[in-house]
Parts: C-alpha cells; sequence; structure tokens
C-alpha cells in the first residue's frame, strides 16, 4: 500500500484511466474491483490523487474504451460482409444479423444504459452500436450516463468502506454470478427459440 501511496498523481491516473479503457476492450479484466480500489485510494490521509480526479480518470477511460469497440463494430461489419476466410465469411449471415441489428435499433436506449452493469454485455454492445451505426452523440451521452451511474456507485462504495472496501468486491462477485447465469439462461432460451421455429418451418 505504502508504495502504491508513494506514487506521483499522474502514474496512478494514467494507470486508472487505462484500466477502466482495457476493461472495455477485454472483459476478463478486473476493471470494475480497480475502480472501486481507486476510490478507496482517494479517501485515504494524505491521499496522493483526489477523488474528482479518480472520476475523470473513470470516465474517459470507460468512454474512450467503448468508443474504440463501437468504431471497431462498424469495420468488423464490412471486414465479415468482404472476408474469404471460411470461418470469418460463416458468421457474417445476412437475415440472422438483419434482424439482430434491427431488434438493437429498437432498444438501443435501454439495452446501452443496462449493459454498464455487466462487462460481458458492455463489451459487445458497444460493437453492435457500431455496427447499427447508432447516433454517435446518442451513443456518448446514454454511455456516459450509464458510467455515471455505475462507476459513480463503485467509487462512492470504494471511498466510503475505506479500509473495507474489499466487501463490495465479495458483493460483486455474487452479482456477476447472478448475472451470468441470467445471461447463460436467456441464451439457452434464445437458442430453443430458434430450434423451435426451424423445426415449424420444416413441419
Amino acid at each position: 500500500m505504502k508504495e502504491i501511496l508513494g506514487l506521483p498523481p499522474l502514474v496512478l491516473w494514467i494507470f486508472f484511466c487505462f484500466s477502466n479503457f482495457l476493461e472495455n476492450i477485454f472483459p476478463p479484466w478486473p476493471g470494475d474491483t480497480i475502480t472501486v480500489f481507486s476510490g478507496f485510494i482517494s479517501s485515504t490521509q494524505s491521499a496522493p490523487i483526489s477523488f474528482f480526479s479518480v472520476v475523470l480518470a473513470t470516465f474517459f477511460g470507460n468512454l474512450l474504451g467503448a468508443l474504440v469497440m463501437y468504431y471497431f463494430g462498424e469495420r468488423f461489419l464490412l471486414f465479415l460482409k468482404r472476408t474469404k476466410i471460411p470461418f470469418l465469411s460463416d458468421l457474417y449471415h445476412e437475415e440472422n444479423l438483419r434482424k439482430t441489428l434491427v431488434w438493437f435499433r429498437k432498444y438501443e436506449i435501454v439495452v446501452v444504459l443496462v449493459s454498464r452493469f455487466s462487462a460481458g454485455i458492455r463489451f459487445f454492445v458497444s460493437i453492435v452500436a457500431g455496427m447499427s451505426k447508432m447516433n454517435i452523440i446518442k451513443f456518448v451521452v446514454l454511455y456516459s450516463l450509464a458510467i455515471s451511474i455505475w462507476c459513480g456507485m463503485l467509487l462512492f462504495g470504494g471511498s466510503f468502506l475505506g479500509t473495507n472496501w474489499n466487501q463490495i468486491i465479495v458483493i460483486l462477485s455474487y452479482y456477476n454470478q447472478t448475472i451470468g447465469v441470467i445471461l447463460f439462461l436467456l441464451i439457452l432460451y434464445f437458442f430453443y427459440q430458434m430450434l423451435k421455429k426451424r423445426n415449424t418451418k420444416l413441419t
């Protein structure tokens, strides 16, 4: 801990910013844990970095990561459409993709807002937002609001609990497990409906 507190404020700011950036492009990265920890660091006596600075690092890191994945999604769609690589070209199924993008455009406001509350979802939603050519201003506004709510809770929680900040990590662990189970069940239901429709057409 002393080593961390002894680091220059700029180094800490860049690390916290990069951590939030990285979790948007690499979901296994423990970004939420580090965000809680950054809230705790900013609340310690003689804190090397202020709470406001941590908020800015969290916000800009998240938004930059989301925008990178947004533009990646836009270009990834073009790549799938043009590629001749067998495995990747199979991913580009015109009808299924069209249905997915139509569904996203219908519920894009809710989906983008809710996506920030799960690492797995936020990764794919930014990509699909780019693929669907969602209005960039709308995307930035909605994602910024989602960042403010979710990361705000993590930062204030880490700051408020102080040395007991790791209690939030335990809660996050149960939370992520619950979200994971729900997503798994939804995916199973989605495939069940696909098989059901396919069998209906065959008969």
